[in-house]
């Protein structure tokens, strides 16, 4: 959950600094926002992009999200009033609930969700 407006449910993120990469500042929000170490499963292949001008009053934002695995003690930090871990189902649940700070985060989860089934389905061919 965000201590921030707009509030509700968000993965962590926030705005690319200019001298680092996109991998490099995913790294860093994932820190700042949940106090953990995080490794980008494949930092030359993002999950997904989602851009759609407007949707933010202060620039024309897109978001990249990457998957990734977190090492350490999950706290909240930065923005972030809460930082939980959710099981799948859990999270299934949410992103059909909908209460999201961002809608391109509820996408981009929907989106892992998807991509999580597929690949559990090809495993077990």
């Amino acid at each position: 959950m965000r201590v921030f407006p707009p509030y509700g449910l968000a993965i962590p993120g926030g705005m690319a600094e200019p001298e680092m990469s996109l991998e490099d500042n995913a790294i860093k929000e994932a820190k700042e926002e949940t106090g953990l170490d995080v490794v980008l499963t494949n930092p030359e292949q993002p999950l997904c992009v989602h851009s759609k001008p407007g949707r933010d009053p202060r620039a024309h934002i897109a978001s990249i999200t990457y998957i990734a695995r977190g090492y350490g003690t999950l706290n909240a930090g930065d923005d972030a009033k809460t930082a939980r871990h959710y099981l799948f189902e859990e999270l299934e649940e949410i992103v059909q609930q909908g209460e999201f700070a961002f809608r391109s985060h509820q996408r981009a989860l929907k989106t892992y969700l998807q991509y999580r089934n597929e690949r559990r389905d090809e495993q077990q061919k």
